[in-house]
């Protein structure tokens, strides 16, 4: 067992844990934080996508001695993040899911490319969400969801930003 310390959602963790669990493994059975899905298990479908110190990462990817003194956030966690707003007003706006099981992996990733883009266009959108996997809407509606949601964080961009 390690002690390892992260940030998670804000809220500053330790946990003694064997340093090879998976961050999805430790979220999802040890402390009841159930958003990030655990599905494919090699990082290929995005569910279990979070943001580790800003930047999105497949959880089940991430061993606990990679979280130590990181700064992880959640589907849980992203209400401290202002552009996941606008994100989540798009998709839904646009009714982009289906069974909404690849919907917080979508939301992370999108909201990522918000903080990084100020004005992505739809080939940079396609990109950044080359890692997500949803098997219900086609991604049609996602992409539209991710369209809107630019335009509604340019229409609410305060002077400055």
């Amino acid at each position: 067992m390690t002690a390892i310390h992260f940030t998670l959602n804000g809220e500053d963790r330790s946990v003694d844990v064997p340093p090879e669990m998976r961050l999805i493994d430790l979220l999802r059975e040890n402390l009841d934080v159930t958003a990030s899905k655990k599905a494919c298990g090699i990082g290929r479908c995005g569910a279990c996508m979070v943001l580790r110190n800003g930047t999105p990462a497949n959880a089940c990817l991430l061993m606990m001695w990679q979280v130590e003194g990181t700064d992880i956030i959640t589907p849980e966690g992203l209400d401290a993040v202002p552009e996941s707003t606008f994100v989540r007003q798009g998709l839904i706006e646009e009714n982009a899911f289906q069974c909404g099981y690849c919907a917080p992996g979508f939301t992370i990733t999108l909201t990522a490319l918000l903080r990084e883009t100020d004005d992505p266009g739809e080939a940079e959108i396609r990109e950044a969400l080359g890692g997500n996997l949803c098997r219900c809407t086609g991604y049609h509606s996602i992409i539209r969801g991710a369209v809107r949601a630019v335009t509604l964080k340019a229409a609410n961009a305060l002077p400055g930003d």
